[in-house]
């Protein structure tokens, strides 16, 4: 059995990281830079070449990218579904905040809330509450 843990590449981990660990509660894990690999050039010393963190209680990995811009999430989503509406309405407004919102966190046929928004990362995400069947 595998475990799935979501790898950022940012401009900015540290900013980013912080980002989501104040948006969705969390910590701050381990962390490396490359100043702690040999032979690294002083000017990167201090960019993260690997760190951890926990957000919305998920594991999440990211680093400092050195050699490619970071890309806009493009034909995936990360989902995030909550047990209360009160934790996906503040997970929404918090990971909305810079960014944008591309369908309303709403109520929706299937009996939850849902909606879509990009980060001011870029990075795409689908919130929701989990299913109390149709309404209606």
């Amino acid at each position: 059995m595998a475990k799935l843990t979501p790898y950022f590449y940012s401009d900015n981990a540290k900013a980013q990281a912080q980002f989501y660990v104040q948006a969705l509660g969390g910590e701050i894990g381990d962390q490396m830079t490359y100043g702690q690999a040999p032979g690294t050039d002083e000017a990167i010393k201090d960019k993260i070449i690997h760190m951890a963190f926990t957000a919305a209680g998920e594991n999440f990995y990211i680093a400092d990218t050195m050699h490619e811009p970071p890309g806009r999430s493009s034909g995936f989503d990360l989902n995030l579904e909550f047990q209360t509406e009160e934790e996906a309405q503040q997970a929404f407004t918090n990971l909305s905040e810079g960014g944008k919102v591309i369908m309303a966190l709403e109520k929706q046929f299937w009996g939850s809330l849902f909606g879509r928004l990009e980060d001011k990362f870029g990075i795409k995400w689908q919130i929701s509450t989990k299913a109390q069947g149709k309404q209606g």
